[in-house]
Order: structure tokens, then sequence, then C-alpha cells
């Protein structure tokens, strides 16, 4: 047996020449040193245990034996040496030890009931059975807008209306305390309260989708909030402190929870940033999605691998056609790119301008009294701006689309920028909207400018002004989605499936799941939460419970109206794009919102800041009634002296983290490599054995 045995060994000769072995017996030599230096307790006999106590076993302290790839026998071994090194351990490290095991199962069976009390979580998990992780991440990222709209919601009512209902209702020994107004002039304070005559009964329609009349008193809009503060019996609540940071609190949080997000999608996509021969041997090997369970959309998924293997040809060709370009050509596509891109900017533009006009034109009629106007024409003057943002939204991605396919980019670079013309275009007009209204509140022909700081006769509440503009666009959003739906994507699957012989139906087609355009609607409707939860402190919950009824109309269309694009997009990626273009409009948002609260000047005749010249003013005038020691602290944080060292450590920081995020790249290229060596070691060994087989045959003949 031991001469058979050793007849079949493979000399020590020929192993030494793979060049994988060389590097795993340098590996396997640092950790037998490292061993030694740290005093292992276990000696290993053999070399496979020496590799596994050496790797393994050093880390059983600070990771579970379940996360490793090993069989039982082995996770069995290992709890033995698990158990055998706490005998020679203290009583406090064995104490230690037990608590941090007993709190680990703690958190894992925590983590495992709050997954069955996820939102959504059966009806998603349907989706990305059906028609992939694609789709299915649009629908999570739907939930976690649901989610952030309900602690924004949250957020607000804890520190703004919680108080104020709380005094209202006598729950607690409180009073409010209003506002008294003092060193201003009376015509500042003048806010028109809508006639109580004869009301049509159209009226309240009007009122319930723009905002005003009866919703204009409630507490949905800023104007309603004309509290100084709320006094208990040990303590005075200041509510337009409160207000302010119950607005920093969620704009902070918003950032924060997509910035952590966002991150865990970067790690996977900066992973997935293969060479081109990587990407092609990954789509071919490791492509396939097996959450897929349906026969169509197992087909559809076909289409969609072989789909994204042409586009990475076809980016290959272009590659090649870019190389191969003369000076001539690439001057003739870099002029047709410049008078296209022209083009683009002149359509912003003109979409921009007519947002002005209708914007314009809207305020200057829509203080006329209702009964001089009929109620479509009365409706459509409140909406115009909401229709013009609209039809912009709608015809500008048409137009990108037709202009992309003339300048000569890759398929991947035409979508990518497509989608970014199409977020610029419909985040865009949102600050539009709200830099036209800020023009139009600080500009006018007479002397009320000067004398109250903005516009008073047109825009006696500001405020409540610009949350009725968020207010109408987030009802108008909700109800052309819902009408897009109805009318449009389930008439067109009605015709497409009982009148198919139609050549020109065939044309149009079934209406397709487009990724997207869904995020970007919703990334839209977001966006015009954060900058309206200031003006209308309710908006959140609206666009909670809008939400919440566009994830089961757009998961009915999905199943019974739409079809799924064949540009599928991985999970991981729609993830980190998603939050992407969140980001970008959580900063468009931010912009607004910080010029209103430091610009220009708060309403003198409601809100709770009439005594304030801005809204940010209450922040210094809270911090002067500090002690003086505590004045000195902030102001010292806020100062220059403050300011230039924290810039030195936050790059001296950012510096090392560069360097380590180099080092860890280098693993990486070290990692690629010894994958490299190893398809070496496999054709070297291929041929070896083809070479025997050769000569065998070559002695039996």
């Amino acid at each position: 047996m031991s001469l058979g045995s050793s007849s079949f060994s493979p000399p020590v000769n020929f192993l030494q020449e793979l060049p994988s072995y060389r590097s795993v017996a340098r590996r396997r030599t640092n950790i037998l040193s490292r061993d030694k230096q740290s005093g292992t307790l276990l000696k290993p006999t053999d070399s496979y245990s020496s590799q596994l106590d050496g790797g393994i076993t050093e880390n059983l302290n600070s990771q579970s034996i379940r996360k490793y790839a090993l069989n039982i026998s082995e996770k069995r071994r290992l709890r033995d040496i698990q158990e055998t090194q706490m005998k020679y351990l203290s009583e406090w490290d064995q104490w230690k030890r037990y608590s941090s095991k007993s709190w680990k199962r703690f958190l894992e069976k925590a983590r495992e009931m709050t997954t069955h009390l996820e939102l959504w979580r059966k009806d998603i998990r349907s989706i990305e059975g059906k028609f992939g992780t694609g789709i299915q991440s649009y629908f999570s990222f739907l939930r976690f807008l649901v989610v952030l709209n309900l602690v924004i919601f949250l957020i607000i009512f804890m520190l703004v209306l919680l108080p104020i209902l709380l005094t209202k209702y006598k729950i607690t020994n409180s009073t409010l305390v209003f506002i008294p107004f003092k060193d201003m002039d009376i015509q500042c304070t003048v806010y028109p309260i809508s006639s109580s005559g004869l009301i049509y009964f159209y009226s309240y329609i009007i009122d319930l989708l723009s905002g005003t009349g009866f919703l204009e008193e409630t507490s949905l809009f800023y104007g309603h909030y004309t509290i100084d503060g709320v006094k208990f019996q040990s303590f005075t609540y200041d509510l337009p402190l409160a207000y302010l940071v119950s607005t920093i609190a969620y704009l902070a949080l918003s950032l924060l929870w997509i910035v952590k997000r966002s991150v865990e999608g970067f790690k996977i996509s900066l992973i997935r940033s293969e060479e081109h021969f990587q990407s092609y041997c990954n789509k071919i090997f490791a492509g396939w999605d097996f959450c897929i369970t349906n026969r169509s959309m197992a087909e559809l998924k076909h289409s969609s691998l072989r789909y994204e293997l042409r586009a990475d040809l076809e980016e290959e060709r272009i590659r090649q056609k870019i190389a191969e370009r003369t000076s001539d050509e690439t001057i003739r596509i870099y002029s047709l790119r410049l008078f296209l891109n022209c083009i683009v900017l002149a359509v912003l533009s003109a979409c921009f301008y007519a947002i002005y006009l209708a914007t314009t034109f809207s305020q200057e009629h829509m203080k006329k009294e209702i009964d001089k106007m009929v109620f479509g024409e009365n409706l459509l003057i409140l909406y115009l701006p909401s229709i013009v943002i609209t039809l912009a939204n709608f015809i500008t991605p048409i137009i990108f689309a037709k202009i992309i396919h003339y300048e000569d980019y890759s398929p991947g670079f035409e979508i990518r920028l497509t989608i970014l013309r199409c977020v610029f275009m419909r985040l865009a007009t949102i600050c539009v909207l709200v830099f036209t209204l800020g023009s139009k509140i600080t500009s006018c022909g007479d002397n009320t400018c000067e004398l109250c700081g903005y516009n008073q006769k047109l825009y006696p509440c500001w405020e409540t002004q610009v949350g009725q503009e968020m207010y109408k666009l987030m009802i108008f959003d909700f109800i052309i989605i819902l009408a897009v739906t109805l009318f449009v994507d389930f008439p067109r699957k009605l015709l497409v499936t009982y009148c198919s012989s139609s050549k020109l139906i065939q044309c149009w087609g079934q209406q397709e799941f487009a990724i997207p355009d869904n995020v970007l609607g919703i990334v839209y409707g977001q966006t015009i939460c954060w900058i309206g939860a200031f003006f209308s402190p309710l908006l959140p919950a609206i666009a909670t419970l809008k939400f919440v009824i566009i994830f089961y109309v757009k998961e009915l269309s999905l199943l019974y109206t739409c079809r799924p694009s064949p540009r599928q997009f991985r999970a991981s990626n729609s993830n980190f794009f998603f939050l992407l273009v969140l980001l970008i409009g959580l900063c468009l948002a931010i912009i607004p919102l910080t010029i209103s609260m430091s610009r220009i000047p708060s309403s003198k005749a409601c809100g709770p800041f009439t005594n304030y010249n801005t809204t940010w003013e209450v922040i210094p005038l809270t911090v002067s009634t500090f002690p003086s020691s505590l004045q000195t602290l902030i102001h010292g944080v806020t100062s220059e002296a403050f300011a230039v060292p924290f810039f030195m450590i936050i790059c001296l920081v950012m510096f090392y983290f560069i360097a380590l995020a180099g080092a860890h790249k280098r693993v990486v290229v070290q990692l690629r490599e010894q994958l490299f060596l190893e398809s070496r070691d496999k054709r070297y060994l291929i041929q070896k054995l083809t070479e025997a087989q050769r000569d065998v045959r070559s002695q039996q003949a």
C-alpha cells in the first residue's frame, strides 16, 4: 500500500514549478510565524489543519463559526477548539466571551423578527420571484421613501404639532403663548381671511385641490402656527426654535440615511468594476438571476443577457472606431455634439422660461374672487405652473432620446447621459418655480417692500403660499400617475390584447415598465416633499399616503397592464443609481430652503417667526440666552480659529482614507494576479497531462 500510494504521489519538483504553489507556501510560512509569535495553544498535525488553525482559529473570538464555508464536521471541530481555549482563560474573560456570544445571538434573533415585520415583505418577494431583482429594487426603493417620509412626519409631529395639540385639547396643564406684534407697521400684519359669504358647491373641491379656503387656516400650512411658545409649569417651549430644528433635523436625517445606503451600494458597484474580458465571463457564467421562477420572465432574462452582450460588443466596436478616427472625423463629431448640446440647452431654457411665465401669470391672476371666474378657469389658473411642469417633464425626455442617437456615444453612455439630462430637467423645474416665487415675493413696484421687506400686498403670508404651490405640485403629480395608469396603460393593454390584428396597435405595443422613468417620478415627488415640508408641515404625511397608494398602483400596473423593459438593471447597480438621484434631489432641495430661511424676510402677518427678520435669526438669539461660558464655546467652534485646524484635520483624515483605499486596491490587484496565476497553473497542468497521455500512447504503439 505504501508503494502504491507513493507511486501516485506527485513529485516535489513538479509541484514547485507551479507559481501558485510558491505563493501558498509563502503565505503558510507567514501564518505559522505569526502563530508562533502569538502563542497559539493548539499545534496542528497536518497541512490542512495548519492552514485551518492558523487562518481561522485566531478569528474564532470575533466571528461566528456559522459564517465559515465549512462542512459540519469541521465546524464541530472548531467548536471543540473554541471550548478547549476557553478553559485556559480567566473567569472574567470567560464571562465576556459568553456575554458577547449571547448578545450576538440576541441580535440575530431580533433581526429575524424584524424581517417578518418588514413592510410589503411578501409583495416585494413575489415581485422579485416573477420579475427579477431589478424591478424588485424599484419597489424596495419606494418602500424606503415611505419609511423615510413617515419618520420625517414623526419628527415634525413630535417637535411642532404635539405640544400644540396637548395644550389645545387640555391634556396637559399648559397654555399657548401668542406672538405679540411689536416694533412693526400695522400694514405688515394684515392677513386677509377669505370671505364667508355665498360659497359655490365646487369651491370646496377647488380648496381641496389647491390648499386654499378652509385648508389655508388649518395646521396643514405654515400660517397656522402663529404661536410664540407653549408655557408649561416649569418651562416655556420655544416653538419657533422647535420649528427650525425640525427642518434641520429631517434634512440631516435624510442626508445621513441616503449616504449610508448609497455607500453600501457603491461598494458593490466598485467591486463590479472589472475588466471587459471579466465582464463577458461574468455575464456568461454568473449572469443568471436565480430568483426568477416565471417562464416569460426567464425568456426576458435571456433576451436581456443577449442585449447586454450585444451592447458590450457595440461599446467595444465604438472604442475601436474612436481609436481609428482621423483628426477630421474627430473635429466633425465634436462639432456635431456641441451643436446638439446647444439644442438641449435651448430646450431647457425654453422650458424654464415657460415655467417662469406660467408662474407669473398664475400669481397675478389667482387673487381674483372666485365668483368672477367659472370653475374650470379658476382651476386652470391655480394649476397652470403644475401643468406646464408636467408637460415639460413629458416632452423633454422624448426630445433628449431623439437627440442622443446623433451624438455617436456608446449604448451604456447614451442611457446614463439621457437619464442625467432628465434628472436635471425634472429637479430643476422645481427650483425654477421656487426661485420665480422668491423673485415675486421680494420685488414690488411701490414702497411696500421697503416697509415690510417683501411684497406684502400680494403675499401677506408668503410661506403659506409657497406651501400651497408645493401642495398643488404634490396633488397634481399624484393625479397624473393615477390618470396615466387608469386611462392610458389599462386601455392600451385591452387594445393590444383584443385588437392585436391591427398593425398600428402592434407597432404601438404594450406599455413597458421602465425603471428609470418611474424612479425619476418618485424622486421628483420626494424633492417636492423636502422643499414643502418647511412651508407645509403635514406634507410628509401626504407624501407617505401618496407613495403607499403608488406602490399598489404600480404593482397592479406591473402585473396586469405593463411588460418589463428588456433593458434590465441589476439590483446593486439600481440601488446605487436610485440613491444617487435621490441625493441630487436632496441637494437641490436644500438650496432654496437655505436661501428662504436666511435671506428672505419672514412674514409679519403669520407664522412663528413674525418677530424675527429672518427664520435663521432665532438661532443667534437663542444662543445669546445661554450661559457665557457656553456662548464662548459656541462662538469659538464657529470662528475661523477653529475652522482652519478642523479643516486641516479633516484633510489629514481624508488623506489617510485615500492611502487606505490605495492599499486595498493593491490587495485587489494582488488577488487578481493570483487568479491569473491559477489560470496559468491550470493551463500548465493540462499541457503536462496532454504530454503524458501522448507519451503513454507512443509507448503503447
